[in-house]
C-alpha cells in the first residue's frame, strides 16, 4: 500500500479535496482507503443502542455489521495516542491510503494552503510536504498545483508514488 497525506490547517479544504480526489483515483482503477485523524474524541455509536451498551459494559471491541458495511470500534481506555502505523495495519490491502491529519507523521504530503485562513504555510517547516495545492501566488521551489485542478493533483500523486493506472 502506498500512503500519501493531505495536510493543512482547519478550514483549508482538505476534506473537500479528498472527496474530489477519491473518484479520480477509482476511475483510474485504483483501490483507495482513507484514514482521518480527529483532534477531538468522537463516537459513531449512540447511547442506548446495544453496541454502545456493550462498550460501556467493558467490551474492548464491538463490530457492527449489516449487508452493506461493517464497522469495528476499539476502545483505547488505557492506551496512549494511536499511531498511523497501528491504523495502517488494520486496513485491508489497497493501492493507496490517503491520510487526512497526522501532520507529524513522516509520509509524503500535499499541503492545501489558503492564505485567507490567516495561518502561515506548513511547507517551510516540513520536509515531507512534496507539493502545495493553492491558488495563491507563493514563493516555493515545490510543485505548486492549482487548488481546483483535481485531475492534475491526482496525476501528481500517482506519478510521485509511481502507482500503476489500470483501465476499468
Amino acid at each position: 500500500m502506498k500512503v500519501f497525506g493531505i495536510a493543512g490547517y482547519s478550514g483549508s479544504g482538505k476534506t473537500t479535496l479528498l472527496e474530489k480526489l477519491i473518484p479520480q483515483f477509482t476511475e483510474r482503477g485504483l483501490t483507495v482507503s482513507v484514514i482521518k485523524h480527529a483532534h477531538h474524541g468522537f463516537d459513531i455509536d449512540r447511547p442506548g443502542k446495544d453496541s454502545y451498551r456493550h462498550r460501556e459494559a467493558g467490551a474492548s471491541e464491538v463490530l457492527l455489521s449489516c449487508n452493506d458495511r461493517w464497522a469495528l470500534m476499539r476502545e483505547r481506555r488505557e492506551a496512549g495516542d494511536v499511531t498511523l502505523s497501528e491504523l495502517l495495519c488494520r486496513l485491508a490491502p489497497c493501492d493507496l491510503v490517503l491520510i487526512e491529519g497526522f501532520k507529524q507523521e513522516p509520509v509524503p504530503k500535499l499541503e492545501v494552503y489558503r492564505p485567507e485562513n490567516g495561518k502561515p504555510p506548513l511547507f517551510p517547516e516540513r520536509n515531507d510536504i512534496v507539493a502545495v495545492a493553492t491558488d495563491a501566488d507563493i514563493a516555493t521551489t515545490l510543485p505548486k498545483l492549482p487548488l481546483n485542478d483535481v485531475a492534475a493533483i491526482a496525476s501528481f500523486i500517482i506519478a510521485s508514488l509511481q502507482l500503476p493506472e489500470r483501465s476499468c
